[in-house]
């Protein structure tokens, strides 16, 4: 007991100025080198006996504690706290009114250690309102470096941060407002600090939602960026996948924009962790996913499907054999995705056990159809299924996709394209118009080009979806001419108008400059026989609306236009409004046409009146010689 109470002596004397150590005289007066005085209790030897067992060691002209975290424990408990913080925090432009500061700049240990002592005595509240205190202060005095220290050595060193929540939550919030005015943060409360903090992983996760809000742009080249607050969460999901991932999910519905990246939201940001960190615990992460039962977990599962099809595959398995009716619904929506991006043969088994497990359930009649489209798509289960499936398919089952009968194609010609032949006639034929634009071997082309003429005959609407799936296929480049040319081909010959008028706007759009020459190739067979208005009016109005920087080419083309339709008198007059239109409506060409027609008049003069002229050199704002 004297020996504590000498330690504790020790302790109060060091807490004036200076390094934290006793000078010669004091450490003599509290560990005598002679006989002790009769109230440490005699004997001799006090001064030898601590510093042989090392609890103070020399230093300089005097002493100091040698483990300075026993110091700061024992020189917090005689710490004056409330005295110490007006001084070092409440007044930090201003000195003590008398006698020295409290505890020096250099040593914040004792400061520390006196506001824990604070907790354990008088309870988490008390320290609570000195830690919100401290908080006020890093925000009323920018840069001030005891308020920073305190509150984050604290914060960190607390057994148990919880009851201090509301007191980090009101810091995060004002990380995020001072970073919205360009204020510094304290280095103290970078990244590291909260993902350290004695919190659990739900609150620390809400802690760093918030703040993720507060990461700046990246720095341009050349420039240094500090670790961002989505990195200290990207740090802890790489380091315990399986305890991360469940709390990102939750980020889902918070569609705040990231100040530092403009077209991600928190939402977003927390898909791309996921999705980066996946391989970590990627199993996990498709069960973690599909539990959430959101729109954007959704979305990451469709994604893993097209780049992890293997780990979907085995998710599918799982689910296909659950009794939870949600995840069977699941095995069958992600086995369709799964499906077309599968490579070995353990993958297309367990798709092919998964399918049917799902066939085995007469209670889930509704996923049949998507179970059977998985079958036909596999060449084991093929013949076995496919009259089934095509019964499904041609019926309009909604869970029976088109894509899934393409491989049958090739296989069943005549069955396949009878059931794509009944699917088109019936109100959702999207999928199906896609999939037959989508065949790629030459010798379907014809009967799939009858299949595509009849449907818009039934369904004249329907043309601007075909011309738009051409014109995707279109933008693929020339390794599509084998298939596209006899299809196009096929579609224009004894098409449907609408259907030819929706391909010219296609085949005379610029395109890229890999599809270019069998756009124009195709162009030409349009042109070669083409009479209706409305079809050489949908390629000048094309040609004039995508024509930059191909003069020559749109000169002609709007010329060869002109000829075809000025041979009636209904097209010409089509062909002048038609330039009219185009003058007011397109930048430039109205001062096109006028180049064009003083530059060639005897070239013009039979497909433009004169009136036209006139128009045409008023939008342009010069003069046309006749």
């Amino acid at each position: 007991t004297r020996v504590a109470g000498q330690v504790h002596e020790a302790a109060r004397r060091s807490l004036g100025p200076g390094q934290g150590e006793l000078d010669r005289a004091s450490f003599e007066a509290v560990f005598p080198w002679g006989p002790a005085p009769a109230r440490l209790g005699g004997g001799t030897g006090w001064a030898s006996a601590v510093l042989t067992e090392g609890l103070l060691v020399p230093a300089g002209s005097g002493y100091r504690f040698a483990h300075g975290e026993l110091a700061d424990w024992i020189q917090g408990i005689h710490l004056d706290l409330d005295e110490a913080l007006r001084a070092l925090v409440h007044r930090p432009d201003t000195a003590p009114e008398t006698g020295p500061v409290p505890v020096p700049h250099h040593r914040v240990g004792p400061v520390v250690q006196a506001l824990l002592l604070l907790a354990r005595q008088h309870g988490t509240h008390q320290l609570a309102d000195r830690l919100r205190d401290l908080s006020d202060a890093v925000d009323r005095y920018p840069g001030s470096w005891w308020a920073a220290r305190l509150l984050a050595r604290t914060l960190l060193q607390v057994p148990d941060a919880t009851p201090y929540t509301d007191v980090l939550r009101l810091l995060a919030d004002r990380i995020v407002a001072w970073r919205r005015v360009e204020r510094p943060v304290p280095g103290e409360f970078g990244p590291g600090f909260w993902t350290e903090l004695p919190v659990s992983d739900t609150e620390r996760f809400d802690l760093l939602r918030r703040l993720v809000l507060a990461d700046q742009a990246p720095p341009e080249a050349g420039g240094r960026a500090g670790e961002r607050y989505l990195d200290g969460v990207a740090r802890l999901l790489a380091a315990a996948p399986a305890v991360v991932q469940p709390r990102l999910t939750r980020w889902f519905d918070d569609e705040r924009p990231l100040p530092a990246t403009p077209h991600a939201t928190v939402a977003t940001a927390a898909q791309a962790l996921l999705y980066t960190h996946r391989h970590g615990a990627l199993d996990d992460l498709t069960e973690i996913l599909v539990a959430s039962a959101h729109r954007r977990a959704d979305e990451l599962l469709a994604t893993l499907a097209e780049d992890e099809p293997s780990a979907v595959c085995r998710a599918v398995d799982r689910w296909a054999h659950d009794e939870r009716p949600a995840r069977r619904v699941a095995a069958l929506t992600y086995s369709l995705s799964a499906a077309p991006h599968v490579r070995s043969e353990a993958d297309r088994e367990l798709l092919r056990y998964a399918a049917l497990a799902l066939l085995a359930r007469p209670a889930d009649c509704t996923l049949h159809g998507g179970a059977l489209a998985l079958l036909v798509r596999d060449p084991h289960t093929r013949d076995r299924h496919l009259a089934a499936a095509l019964h499904h398919f041609a019926d309009g089952d909604p869970q029976f996709p088109a894509s899934a009968l393409a491989p049958a194609l090739t296989t069943h010609p005549d069955p396949v394209l009878d059931a794509f032949r009944a699917r088109l006639s019936g109100p959702d034929s999207g999928e199906a118009l896609r999939t037959l634009t989508d065949v790629t071997t030459p010798a379907l082309a014809g009967r799939v080009a009858a299949l595509l003429q009849n449907a818009v005959r039934l369904r004249p609407a329907t043309a601007g979806p075909i011309a738009a799936h051409i014109d995707r296929r279109l933008a693929q480049g020339p390794t599509t001419r084998p298939a596209l040319l006899p299809l196009v081909t096929g579609l224009l010959d004894d098409a449907p108008e609408q259907l030819r008028a929706a391909l010219a706007t296609v085949l005379a759009a610029v395109g890229t400059p890999a599809c270019r020459p069998l756009r124009r190739e195709l162009l030409e067979l349009l042109l070669a026989g083409e009479q209706a208005l409305s079809v050489l009016d949908a390629v000048l109005h094309a040609a004039a609306e995508h024509g930059d920087g191909r003069e020559e080419e749109l000169r002609g083309l709007v010329h060869r236009t002109g000829l075809l339709l000025v041979r009636t008198p209904e097209g010409a007059t089509r062909f002048d409004r038609g330039l009219v239109d185009l003058g007011r409506q397109v930048p430039g060409f109205a001062a096109l046409m006028a180049r064009w027609l003083a530059a060639t008049p005897d070239d013009w003069s039979a497909v433009v009146g004169p009136s036209t002229r006139r128009m045409l050199e008023n939008l342009a704002g010069v003069r046309v010689p006749a």
